[in-house]
């Protein structure tokens, strides 16, 4: 079940959820993690690295087969590497920055060769993170405007069959698979629910078996939870961390004054939308990573729940109420995935008109939302975060001014800028010892806390709804972006 139609069918460059749900049925990358994200084989057999931590070697599994038949090899990784993670994923350009080079010294073995030492980039190989795309269908191309985005050859368990816009994405079963005998099934649909009552009608009905990322209201889950033939889980998600928060443009007036970023943090009961909305599967966020991380820092700046302090930050940054009791005017562009996320743009714009921000809500499709804030058309907008269960893979992106690139979803959309910022980034990408690690995260999480470009809500509990019919759905940390190959129908 999908609940939102994917712009395209490829997460190597657009880490969009169904994306990403799609993609990694097709497409594969060099490891998978298990359930404690370690790193296990993949496309990649086996991987060493020196002792100075400036080479990696990774042996490729043989007798792989694109599935239009060509071979896959070494030259397809590297080409991935250097011209697509490493130049226009969102968290690749971070994470691949000290990549310099990628050596085939025979189609089975693949070199990267790194500047600087990288203590994250075994952790970023994972077919929705690092999508290898095959080089005979991308070189030379616009990677973002190829046509085979839409209708991916890949390596993976299924093979693209069909995409009916508005209706259903049908994935077949590949014959040729490395690792047969899999898949067990036959044809993989997925199809497109927009309206949150019919997504549960579909489960009651059997005519959906799985859906991720809380398909269904979470009133209707409890319902649901109650059926014999169905089964509810949170477990999967520890890959993604789930996170959800607010971007803020800082190049609008009056949101280039952190006191008028603090004052809506302020503005805003977290505890209300996690028992009113989010009916208790969420925690408040006291920042950009996760409490259960072990980069957690503890003491940053906290904005708890107070509409008369920042009533009084706003009369300090000199905006003050007009005839209206309205002191500026800002639009909310929330991303369209699900009744929650739409409740909660609701409730922030009833709680900042409770401080005089009049806030317009804009709804929009997915495809148009991204647009609109990547090429920062916007004031505030809304959205999942995943912080990754390693954060240089998924928050340093939002901190980090060399991410500032406009056009390109899911990074430094805010405009933020600070020199101590970038330098804890670029400091802890290339320390090995953890506890420097974990100091430099210190300091990032310190100064965005203090600053504020983006305002950190919630760390979210995912649900996903499965018929019990179904199994091996849930194997791993990143179970919404599994390849299937290890599902079974009773």
């Amino acid at each position: 079940m999908l609940t939102q139609e994917p712009p395209q069918l490829t997460s190597a460059f657009n880490t969009t959820l169904p994306n990403g749900v799609v993609g990694t049925k097709v497409l594969e990358g060099l490891l998978a993690y298990d359930e404690k994200m370690q790193p296990k084989p993949s496309l990649a057999t086996s991987w060493s690295v020196s002792n100075d931590g400036l080479e990696y070697t990774f042996k490729l599994r043989p007798n792989v087969s694109w599935h239009d038949g060509q071979p896959f090899t070494s030259a397809d990784v590297a080409y991935s590497a250097m011209n697509v993670w490493k130049t226009l994923h969102p968290r690749g350009r971070i994470i691949f920055s000290s990549l310099t080079a990628v050596n085939t010294p025979d189609p089975l073995t693949a070199v990267f060769k790194l500047s600087k030492s990288s203590p994250v980039l075994l952790s970023a190989l994972h077919s929705y993170e690092s999508q290898i795309l095959p080089k005979h269908l991308y070189d030379g191309t616009d990677v973002t405007l190829n046509p085979w985005n839409l209708k991916p050859i890949g390596t993976g368990p299924f093979v693209f069959k069909e995409w009916r816009r508005g209706q259903y994405i049908m994935l077949e079963r590949n014959p040729n698979y490395w690792d047969k005998p899999k898949p067990a099934i036959e044809r993989v649909i997925l199809r497109l629910f927009v309206d949150p009552g019919a997504r549960s009608a579909a489960f009651e009905t059997g005519s959906a078996d799985i859906g991720y990322f809380s398909p269904v209201t979470l009133a209707d889950a409890e319902r649901l939870k109650k059926r014999t033939d169905m089964m509810i889980t949170t477990n999967g998600y520890q890959y993604a961390t789930p996170m959800f928060f607010m971007e803020l443009n800082l190049r609008n007036p009056p949101l280039n004054d952190v006191r008028v970023r603090q004052a809506i943090s302020h503005a805003i009961d977290r505890q209300f939308i996690i028992k009113n909305i989010f009916m208790g599967y969420a925690t408040p966020a006291t920042g950009p990573i996760q409490s259960s991380s072990q980069f957690y820092e503890p003491n940053v700046a906290q904005y708890p729940y107070d509409p008369a302090k920042a009533n009084a930050l706003l009369d300090e940054a000199g905006l003050k109420r007009g005839p209206n009791g309205m002191r500026f005017r800002i639009t909310h562009d929330p991303v369209p995935q699900n009744q929650e996320h739409a409740l909660t743009a609701d409730y922030v714009k009833q709680a900042l008109a409770v401080v005089g921000i009049d806030v317009e809500i804009r709804k929009q499709d997915l495809a148009s939302q991204i647009k609109r804030v990547s090429s920062w058309n916007f004031d505030m907008s809304s959205n999942p975060l995943f912080a990754m269960f390693d954060p240089a893979l998924g928050v340093t992106r939002l901190f980090w001014s060399g991410n500032i690139k406009q056009g390109i979803p899911f990074t430094n959309v805010s405009g933020f800028s600070d020199p101590l910022m970038d330098s804890s980034i670029e400091a802890q990408s290339t320390e090995r010892d953890l506890k420097k690690r974990i100091a430099h995260f210190s300091v990032l999480q310190k100064i965005a806390q203090q600053q504020v470009p983006l305002i950190y809500l919630l760390e979210v509990n995912y649900l996903t709804i499965a018929n019990k019919r179904l199994n091996g759905h849930t194997v791993d940390g990143a179970a919404p972006f599994s390849s299937f190959a290890d599902v079974k129908i009773d």
